[in-house]
């Protein structure tokens, strides 16, 4: 368990002047958090005793302060405090809002020296591996209810939150799933389309071939590839704008990173394929089902 308040402050060092989050923990934060330490140390038992101004940077702080110099026993101002980086944060991913400066200091320390107040704004309480989390939160709710004589406080659970944020990407995914069925349906429509048009138009040619010597698996293999190609082309254009949007996207949002792996380019050429295949399967057969005589008179 461990308390946590947290206030918006400026941040200087040397010419360097920004805006961070700095929120005051307990010295057991990083553990229930489950995050790691890349330099230095974190709190002590005696850091939260003596009030000591001291400081904990994530990855984004130490890069806008030091750039790639040493920032473990460098020396910031705090608001008005000066205080000595103590550690650096390994690397998170925190979707939105991954560009935020975030910096950890005393909870003794930020609340009596820098925020003027003696609350926190609330307890983080990590439940252990394998316990029901949504009995220990009843059980927490029931006691602070008891000793506050009344329900003043409010609680979430991480495991709800989850819960919720995973049903709601997996309906997402469904309804992505489900508009690209249809795309690709209709795309194979049109494609099968173009085939048979194809077919028509080409009447003469193809009786021609099977005149000198094309067997129907000729013919049918002739127009398979060809839709097969029509589709391949198609699908490359398609992961080509991809790209673009992707560039864009990165240009303007940088908090996610888009980015498209060799398996996903993978399974876009053979669904280009597959379509290739199915849709263009009726008109391969038509053409090669094809009376040659009746094909050469027709003009």
């Amino acid at each position: 368990m461990t308390p946590e308040t947290a206030q918006a402050q400026r941040i200087r060092y040397r010419n360097v002047d920004v805006n961070a989050s700095v929120i005051g923990v307990g010295r057991d934060f990083f553990r229930v958090q489950g995050m790691k330490l890349a330099e230095g140390q974190s709190f002590s038992r005696d850091d939260i005793h003596f009030q000591r101004q001291v400081v904990v940077l994530d990855k984004n702080s130490r890069r806008k302060l030091f750039g790639d110099g040493e920032a473990v026993g460098r020396v910031i101002l705090v608001g008005m405090v000066p205080a000595t980086v103590i550690g650096v944060v390994a690397q998170r991913d925190r979707g939105f809002g991954g560009n935020s400066l975030q910096m950890w200091m005393p909870y003794s320390t930020a609340a009596s020296r820098l925020f003027g107040q003696q609350h926190f704004d609330r307890f983080v309480i990590r439940v252990k591996d394998g316990q029901p989390t949504k009995l220990a939160e009843k059980a927490i709710g029931a006691l602070l209810t008891q000793r506050h004589g009344g329900k003043d406080f409010f609680t979430y659970n991480m495991d709800e939150v989850l819960k919720t944020v995973e049903s709601s990407s997996r309906a997402l995914s469904l309804l992505l799933a489900l508009v690209a069925v249809i795309s690709l349906v209709v795309g194979g429509i049109g494609v099968m389309n173009i085939m048979l048009v194809s077919v028509t138009e080409r009447t003469r040619e193809i009786g021609i071939r099977m005149a000198v010597g094309a067997r129907q698996g000729d013919v049918l293999q002739q127009f398979l590839t060809e839709a097969v190609l029509v589709c391949l082309v198609g699908g490359a254009i398609g992961v080509a704008l991809s790209y673009g949007v992707s560039f864009v996207f990165s240009l303007f949002v940088t908090e996610w990173k888009m980015s498209l792996s060799p398996p996903v380019i993978a399974l876009a050429v053979a669904c280009s394929s597959l379509i290739g295949v199915l849709f263009g399967f009726l008109p391969a057969r038509n053409a090669a089902k094809l009376n040659p005589i009746d094909a050469l008179a027709r003009e």
